[in-house]
């Protein structure tokens, strides 16, 4: 258990917490929301130890370990490799490993008669109780599990982690998350940098999670799937709701409307009491009793209603009409240094059409848009725009691409619209650039007033046909969802990169999945889309079983008579013939695997006994035996899973 008590911090005038208190138990899932700057990766940094509170204020229970995501890239070797960084989730289980070699070697050259033996032996005793728990002969399959689970190839497992984007070594810090198992898991966007696919994995993962969750995301999905707690922090103050997100959207706005109500009413109580001391105070046949009101006001708890946070607040302006269709792309082919990134890609986007583009991260979906916008050229195929088509492209790393050194309005000045200063500012207004901010250099704004800004820029540029690349990073949910409600009423044509399933849900009736260089298109929004994938997932195992030779016969010759059984039978034959040697060689496996634990427990349990070690030789010869017969162990389970594996992949064929 952790627990906050009165935690309070202050930078300037801005209290980021006010005597917050709460307490985390080992089996919460929490989230943890608010606007951005509100305070929420503070929180969780000082959860986590990373920064230090005050002595008292974060008390944790001595046992329970606590594991930390950050925003940035931390902590990796990029000399070591992939495999290599992800096995120092288990750096002090395997340094135990070494330990209890180092005892077992000890142990082998000692006098029996030396006080050190029962040191030794009962420190062995506890190593390997410790070994056993931990599960240590499965190691490996963990991290392949994690590792292929976040989207890494088996092929990736040998090379250096200065070979990966960041995204990719964001991923890899997720998953020493996740294979060290901690009680506390404090996940600070986890989400950022995960395709569909892989989010889809994370949450089956996490769900299953038997320690305590703590999660900051922008992903309403994500939250409303994994947590059953949210904790919001506004304006200092921390609010607890037993529920999901969908669920502390609906009890907020409940509370603050009781909460509204209950302030008029004290509000029209208190200026009926002022009035009446004001016009009696000075009356002595009334003064006794003005005097009492106001006693009774000053004992008054007085209800505050809580500041209204900013949240951008805008619609997209008509588009200008086009043809009936908006795009039509035909054979399109891109490659970067002989590494092809889609071929023969083909899809046609009507008028008014708003579609999701979907697929692995590196399946090309960031390359399509830029070529869709015009920023680079295909190396083969055709991007034809329709009729009148105008086009607007935002750019994932579109803030980044800002000048630092012009100020907000003069970056919206530059472009080329018939815009007064007025209506510029009025737009900037809608995105919070209010009074002063407008005269702010481009360079001291955070990530997302950058991302705010990128975005104005878009809407002042008249537009039929939006063309975005992440738009809703940097956006807190509430701005999140007026930008999702504008593009749902905007009448133009959208083509839109996003892994906020949310998000999409809300407009999107079109999927467009880059998938080995080829396009799909799915007609529905992305929970359509993921269901009918997983369906077609399924099918597809199916068919493949029922379809094999080895496992059914034609459907045409399964009717009754002789024919029909000859060719089952005949079936059964090339089935025994070609599985009957993997069937064999895997209950062998497992045999040979059940025969050396029985022997490796029988010897530990002989090595625990103090008597073993008055004789010497005995003792050398039963300890080499051991050592030898743990990487006999090894081999055995590596041996037994690559033959299930086979026998699996043969069964599936």
């Amino acid at each position: 258990m952790i627990t906050i008590n009165n935690l309070s911090l202050q930078y300037g005038e801005k209290h980021l917490f006010r005597n917050v208190s709460c307490r985390i138990n080992n089996r919460d899932r929490i989230g943890l929301v608010g606007s951005n700057g509100a305070g929420k990766s503070t929180l969780l940094k000082l959860v986590a130890g990373v920064s230090q509170a005050d002595p008292g204020i974060i008390t944790k229970a001595k046992n329970d370990s606590t594991g930390y995501l950050p925003q940035e890239i931390t902590g990796i070797k990029l000399d070591r490799s992939l495999y290599a960084e992800a096995q120092q989730a288990f750096s002090e289980l395997l340094l135990k490993e070494k330990e209890l070699d180092h005892i077992h070697d000890q142990l082998a050259q000692v006098d029996a008669a030396s006080e050190q033996i029962d040191k030794l032996v009962t420190r062995q005793g506890e190593l390997q109780h410790e070994l056993d728990q931990a599960d240590i002969f499965t190691i490996q399959s963990q991290i392949e599990k994690v590792l292929m689970g976040l989207g890494f190839k088996i092929s990736d497992f040998s090379k250096k982690c200065g070979t990966f984007s960041g995204g990719w070594l964001m991923r890899l810090m997720l998953a020493k998350q996740l294979l060290a198992r901690p009680a506390f898991l404090l996940l600070d966007e986890p989400t950022n940098h995960l395709d569909v696919e892989t989010l889809t994995w994370l949450e089956d993962f996490l769900g299953a999670y038997q320690g305590g969750l703590v999660i900051i995301s922008h992903d309403r999905t994500f939250l409303d799937n994994l947590t059953t707690s949210t904790w919001e922090l506004s304006l200092g103050n921390l609010t607890i709701y037993k529920g999901n997100y969908s669920y502390f959207v609906t009890e907020k706005e409940e509370r603050s409307a009781i909460l509204k109500s209950a302030y008029t009413n004290q509000q029209a109580k208190i200026e009926q009491t002022m009035r009446f001391v004001d016009r009696f105070k000075a009356k002595s046949t009334k003064a006794k009793q003005a005097q009492s009101r106001l006693k009774q006001l000053d004992k008054m708890e007085v209800i505050e209603l809580e500041d209204n946070e900013r949240h951008i607040n805008f619609r997209f302006p008509p588009s200008a009409p086009s043809g009936r269709m908006s795009m039509v792309v035909k054979g399109l082919t891109k490659s970067f240094a002989n590494k092809e990134v889609f071929n023969d890609l083909s899809f046609e986007l009507e008028r008014g059409d708003k579609m999701a583009v979907v697929g692995i991260n590196g399946a090309g979906k960031s390359t399509l848009v830029k070529l869709l916008g015009g920023l680079i050229q295909p190396d083969k195929g055709q991007i034809e725009p329709g009729h009148n088509v105008i086009i607007s492209y935002f750019g994932q790393h579109q803030a980044q691409e800002l000048d630092p050194n012009y100020t907000v309005l003069e970056t919206m000045n530059m472009i080329d619209v018939d815009k007064s200063i007025s209506q510029i500012r009025s737009l900037l207004g809608t995105f919070l650039f209010q009074g002063d901010d407008v005269d702010k250099k481009v360079g001291v704004l955070s990530g997302g007033e950058k991302s705010r800004l990128a975005l104005a820029k878009m809407i002042a540029t008249p537009a039929n046909l939006l063309i975005m690349d992440e738009p809703t990073n940097h956006l807190d949910m509430a701005s999140q969802d007026i930008l999702m409600e504008a593009m749902h009423q905007y009448d133009g044509s959208i083509i839109v990169v996003s892994h906020n399933r949310y998000f999409l849900d809300h407009f999107t009736k079109k999927i467009l999945e880059i998938k080995n260089g080829k396009a799909t298109i799915f007609e529905g929004n992305i929970s359509y889309y993921i269901a009918k994938t997983q369906a077609l997932k399924k099918e597809a195992s199916a068919a493949s079983t029922n379809s094999s030779p080895l496992s059914a016969a034609d459907p045409g010759s399964q009717g009754k008579g002789k024919k029909a059984r000859q060719e089952q039978a005949q079936l059964r034959e090339q089935e025994n013939k070609l599985l009957g040697p993997l069937k064999k060689k895997a209950r062998d496996n497992e045999k040979a695997v059940e025969k050396l634990e029985g022997q490796k427990s029988g010897l530990e349990q002989l090595l625990a006994d103090p008597q073993l070690y008055q004789d010497q030789e005995k003792f050398r010869r039963k300890n080499n035996e051991y050592t030898n017969l743990k990487n006999r162990l090894q081999q055995a389970y590596t041996t037994w899973e690559e033959t299930q594996e086979k026998l699996e992949q043969a069964l599936t064929k």
